[in-house]
C-alpha cells in the first residue's frame, strides 16, 4: 500500500459517517471507494453526495470487494461488536467509531480476533489525534507548568426527550455516558491514567438510560478529575487542567478542533491551531500511516488504551445502575 491510494469503505451511512466522509476529503492519498447500508436509498444517496464509487446494499457484499482496504464502522453503538467481527473475518482493516463496543468482554473478543487474523483494528476516538489535544497532553507530560493537580471536563447539549431517538433508546445503547461522557473520561485517562477510585451518579430517563451523569475520579496523591455529561442541557463543554503554575483550558468544544488558553500569574494567552478541516482527517491519516507501515495496531490509540477506556465506562455504568 506504500505508494497507492487507500480505498476506504463506510459501513453505516449516518450522521457521523457524513462527518468522517467530509474529513476524508482532506486526507492525502485517501479515496472514499464504497459505502454499505441495508437501505438501498440511503446507500445510493450517500454514495452520490460523497462521490463514492460503489454503493452496496449488504455489508457482506461490500466486504467481499477485494478493492476495499479499510472499513470505517459508523453504525450505532450496539452494532459495533458484530460489525467489527464481520469485517475482521473478511480480513478488512477496521476503524470502528467510539465506543469500541458495549463492554470490556466484547472489546477483548474484537482485539483477539484482530490479532488472530493479523488485521489492523483501531477505535475511532478522533480527539486523540487533534493538534490541540496532543499539544495539551505534551504540556502535561513534560510538566511545563508544574504537576497536574485537578481536571474538570464536561460535555453537554440539549436533545429533547424522544424514546425512539438513538440517544434515548436503550436497545441502541442510548444515554449520555457512551455517546459523549466518553470524551471527558478519555481526557482524564489520557492525562492521568486509570484512577484508584471512581464515584458516579446519574439521572435516568423513563427509558432507563442516563440523561445526566456526574463522575469523580480520584488518583494517587489526592488528584481528582470532575467529569460530567448530559443530553438534557447545553454546558460549556470545556476541559480545564489545574497545574501548579497555570490553568490550561481546552476551549469549547474541547473534543473537536479548538483553541487552548493558558492562564498564569502573568496573564492569559490563547493558542490557535489553524485547523481548516472538520478534524476527522487526522485519525484517518493516522490509520493510513499505520497501514502503510504494515502495523495491525495503532501506536497512539492502542489496544491497551481502548481496554482501559471501556473498563472505566463499565465501572461507571455499574455505579449508576445502567444495564444494557
Amino acid at each position: 500500500m506504500e505508494h497507492r491510494t487507500t480505498k476506504w469503505a463506510i459501513l453505516g451511512p449516518g450522521k457521523i459517517a457524513k462527518k468522517f466522509a467530509t474529513g476524508l476529503k482532506d486526507v492525502e492519498g485517501a479515496e472514499l471507494y464504497a459505502v454499505a447500508s441495508r437501505s438501498k436509498e440511503r446507500a445510493d444517496a450517500f454514495a452520490e453526495e460523497f462521490s463514492a464509487t460503489k454503493a452496496y446494499y449488504s455489508y457482506k457484499d461490500m466486504l467481499e470487494d477485494d478493492k476495499v482496504d479499510v472499513v470505517y464502522i459508523a453504525t450505532p453503538h450496539v452494532f459495533h461488536f458484530d460489525n467489527t467481527l464481520l469485517c475482521l473475518e473478511h480480513k478488512k482493516a477496521v476503524l470502528c467509531e467510539k465506543p469500541f463496543a458495549m463492554d470490556s468482554e466484547q472489546v477483548k473478543e474484537m482485539i483477539a480476533l484482530a490479532r488472530e487474523k493479523k488485521v489492523f483494528l483501531m477505535e475511532a476516538l478522533w480527539t486523540q489525534f487533534l493538534p490541540h489535544f496532543q499539544y495539551v497532553m505534551d504540556l502535561l507530560k513534560t510538566e511545563k507548568y508544574g504537576k497536574l493537580k485537578k481536571i474538570e471536563a464536561d460535555f453537554g447539549f440539549h436533545s429533547p426527550f424522544n424514546k425512539e431517538h438513538r440517544l434515548y433508546n436503550k436497545s441502541l445503547g442510548g444515554g449520555s455516558l457512551l455517546d459523549i461522557g466518553i470524551y471527558p473520561i478519555f481526557t482524564a485517562l489520557s492525562a492521568l491514567g486509570v484512577p484508584e477510585e471512581i464515584a458516579a451518579k446519574a439521572k435516568l430517563t423513563t427509558t432507563q438510560v442516563d440523561e445526566d451523569c456526574e463522575m469523580m475520579f480520584t488518583y494517587k496523591n489526592g488528584i481528582k478529575a470532575e467529569l460530567h455529561s448530559t443530553v438534557g442541557r447545553k454546558t460549556p463543554t470545556v476541559a480545564t487542567f489545574l497545574c501548579e503554575n497555570a490553568e490550561i483550558t481546552m476551549n469549547s468544544r474541547f473534543h473537536e478542533p479548538t483553541s487552548v488558553s493558558i492562564s498564569t500569574k502573568e496573564g492569559t494567552e490563547t493558542k490557535n491551531f489553524d485547523v481548516t478541516s472538520n478534524g476527522y482527517n487526522f485519525e484517518a491519516a493516522h490509520v493510513q500511516k499505520m497501514l502503510k507501515q504494515g502495523r495491525t495496531e495503532s501506536d497512539q490509540m492502542t489496544f491497551e488504551k481502548s481496554l482501559q477506556l471501556i473498563g472505566l465506562l463499565d465501572e461507571v455504568r455499574n455505579k449508576i445502575n445502567l444495564v444494557y
